[in-house]
């Protein structure tokens, strides 16, 4: 390393876990001489996916969430840089950067090319339709906030439209069928019932929701929530339904049309609004990234170090890597945030250490700290990890204001491994004294 030759860590991905590493790496080396800190995503803006379903539900406005990551450069000494990784030259250490265009086609930014000593690629997961018929041409998906955004104004026209019309409404012209019971298919269920009547309680008066509305979820297996546990998913489907949602279980779909969902069992739900939220798979790039090694649904392959198994100085972590548990286990590290979180924040330490000229290899073990699912102003269910109260095993289930006050809690957790304590306080304070001036929905 010369002064001429920076050393440069280039992170690709600015979601949960991605910006939580750079800003480590920013705050700790950002304004080392000879070090250069750099991040890669094709979004201004971060917002929290797990927050996603509610800006398609339209609670949440993502203008108020979003964190620019420009801004968030500025303050944390590292630089952003507005593209999507289009390729890899591990010859070479050079990422390539596609050319950024505007909706109307009209390229704005060049395709470029960046050198790197270390690279880490935490560029998430993208919904998985399995090459079933007609997903990707009916369905809505809720992938990141762009989609999230479409889906809440596709929810809004439908009202408005079938508010003004004349004649009565087609058979599932408001009904909604959400195909995937994991917890996004889940919390968006109970959001959309709660935002649905909201936004017809503010004026859409030809809309009767308990006549008119349907909400859907579907489920391939046995049961709702099929990675978390039976207790847990059990609450849940009596929440469900307890507030009208219809729950599907052992549905496989075999295609979707413009007007509804075909199942294997040979039903047809009828619903025009539909959302595909039944699997994950990483991003296609990743499966072109000069020969690192992929699983089946396209996951680069890391070790528990967090390498990839054919490149030391190449990293990747989060829901696009598949990483056993720990060493020698069978069970792989599930596409949650607290895994993210967890091993952002070993990485951060790893390559603190390797650029301080440390030798500080780290293994990943993953801690299940217990699930929560949030199902609107309903409820909220889900367990803590024993261990979380002084005890070593077994877990508490929790219910009510208690699970709502930890869930909320995960959030503010992000926002201060993020943005810090203070700065997440006063955040925090600011919606509370601006809640009151606002319609708890967005309402366009």
């Amino acid at each position: 390393m010369t002064p001429t030759e920076p050393y440069r860590i280039i992170v690709v991905g600015g979601g949960a876990g991605g910006l939580e590493l750079v800003t480590r790496l920013g705050d700790a080396l950002g304004q080392r001489p000879g070090v250069e800190i750099m991040l890669v995503d094709r979004q201004y803006s971060h917002i929290w996916k797990p927050l996603l379903h509610e800006v398609a539900a339209g609670t949440l406005n993502s203008n108020d969430d979003e964190l620019s990551y420009l801004a968030h450069a500025h303050w944390h000494h590292f630089e952003f840089r507005l593209g999507a990784l289009e390729a890899l030259d591990r010859s070479t250490r050079t990422i390539t950067l596609a050319p950024s265009v505007d909706s109307a086609g009209i390229e704005y930014i060049p395709r470029r090319q960046f050198h790197y000593d270390l690279l880490v690629i935490s560029v998430g997961s993208v919904t998985n339709d399995f090459g079933i018929q007609g997903i990707a041409e009916h369905c809505l998906f809720l992938d990141g906030r762009a989609q999230a955004d479409a889906f809440h104004q596709v929810l809004v026209r439908a009202c408005y439209a079938a508010n003004a019309q004349a004649e009565p409404l087609r058979e599932g012209q408001l009904h909604i069928a959400i195909a995937g019971a994991g917890a996004t298919g889940v919390e968006l269920a109970a959001e959309l019932h709660h935002s649905i009547r909201t936004l017809v309680a503010f004026g859409l008066d030809r809309i009767v929701p308990e006549r008119d509305i349907r909400i859907h979820l579907i489920e391939g297996s046995g049961r709702i929530l099929p990675g978390l546990a039976p207790r847990i998913a059990d609450a849940t489907h009596k929440v469900l339904e307890s507030i009208g949602v219809i729950v599907h279980t052992g549905e496989f779909v075999t295609e979707a049309t413009k007007v509804g969902f075909h199942t294997r069992s040979g039903r047809f739900i009828p619903a025009e609004i539909k959302v595909w939220a039944a699997g994950i798979k990483g991003p296609d790039v990743l499966g072109r990234l000069d020969g690192l090694e992929t699983n089946r649904i396209n996951q680069l392959v890391v070790r528990n170090t967090l390498q990839t198994t054919l490149d030391d100085d190449i990293y990747a972590f989060g829901d696009c890597a598949a990483c056993h548990q720990r060493e020698g286990s069978e069970a792989m590290v599930p596409p949650r945030a607290q895994a993210a979180h967890q091993q952002a924040t070993l990485l951060a330490r790893a390559i603190i250490a390797r650029v301080k000229g440390v030798d500080a290899t780290l293994s990943y073990r993953y801690h299940d700290f217990g699930s929560l699912i949030n199902l609107s102003k309903h409820s909220t269910v889900g367990s803590l990890m024993g261990n979380l109260f002084g005890r070593r095993s077994g877990t508490v289930s929790i219910e009510g204001w208690f699970a709502r006050a930890a869930y909320l809690s995960l959030y503010k957790m992000h926002q201060v491994a993020v943005q810090g304590v203070i700065r997440t306080l006063m955040m925090t304070m600011a919606n509370v004294l601006t809640r009151r001036a606002k319609p708890r929905l967005k309402l366009h």
